[in-house]
């Protein structure tokens, strides 16, 4: 019995607050992405009242960057980070953005083509849990409110360290658990009111910011994440709390 119990808990993972198969999920959350695609930005704004970009600042300055280094931005769908490093990196470096959902992707390339940015750039296509890339290939790998929606984030972790060159450094940028129980209580009225509805009426879809609210909460929290990262091999690892631990940035090193 107890067996049986451990093989289906072995075969399922969360989406949200649901439980499904986890050959399911990374499908599942590809359509969320397919479907907030072209509004993505915008209601990255309307959310965070802009806020996210000064989160994404903080990561880019906690970054390391040099020219000629070389990045992987994962999830890094839209490219806000990515055009940020193109010019940090100048024509001797270069950054690849990671993401699994095609979509994503190209409102990316079409935003940094836009903007004249392409010589340094390079779109992948990639799970990562199964990253395609060399062994100590990159000087530095981010991701930014992409891990919580990987289905193995320690397979995840394992696969950004081996890409990761010694000396070089991960940075992920993730919603993580407010640290003030009566913002957490304003925090979680918020995000399960006032967020569905704000994607019905500005992306036509409550159901996927619904999954984003559930997913945050689903989320390891500073704690067990920094633990997470240092069982994948990662050292010198750290956070930092932004905005009382809505969003908390994660440092770790490669030696």
């Amino acid at each position: 019995m107890n067996n049986d119990s451990q093989a289906t808990d072995s075969e399922t993972t969360h989406f949200g607050f649901q439980q499904v198969n986890k050959k399911a999920k990374a499908s599942m959350v590809a359509e969320v992405f397919h479907s907030v695609a072209d509004k993505y930005d915008l209601m990255n704004d309307v959310m965070s009242l802009g806020i996210h970009r000064l989160w994404k600042r903080f990561t880019i300055d906690c970054s390391g960057v040099r020219p000629g280094h070389t990045i992987l931005d994962l999830a890094g769908g839209t490219g806000d980070l990515a055009a940020k490093f193109s010019r940090l990196t100048g024509s001797t470096g270069k950054v690849v953005v990671a993401d699994i959902n095609a979509s994503m992707l190209q409102v990316g390339r079409d935003r940094l083509r836009d903007m004249g940015i392409t010589g340094n750039v390079e779109w992948v296509q990639a799970d990562a849990e199964h990253l395609p890339f060399p062994d100590n290939h990159f000087d530095l790998v981010t991701i930014a409110f992409g891990l919580r929606n990987v289905t193995d984030k320690d397979q995840a972790l394992r696969s950004m360290y081996r890409v990761l060159k010694p000396g070089g450094r991960l940075l992920v940028l993730e919603f993580s658990k407010p640290t003030n129980e009566n913002f957490s209580k304003i925090y979680d009225w918020y995000s399960f009111n006032l967020l569905p509805n704000m994607g019905k009426l500005i992306a036509n879809d409550a159901e996927s910011y619904r999954y984003l609210a559930e997913s945050i909460r689903m989320h390891p929290d500073q704690e067990t994440l920094k633990s997470m990262m240092e069982a994948a091999g990662f050292e010198q690892t750290s956070y930092h709390n932004m905005t009382g631990g809505i969003v908390a940035m994660h440092r770790g090193f490669k030696f």
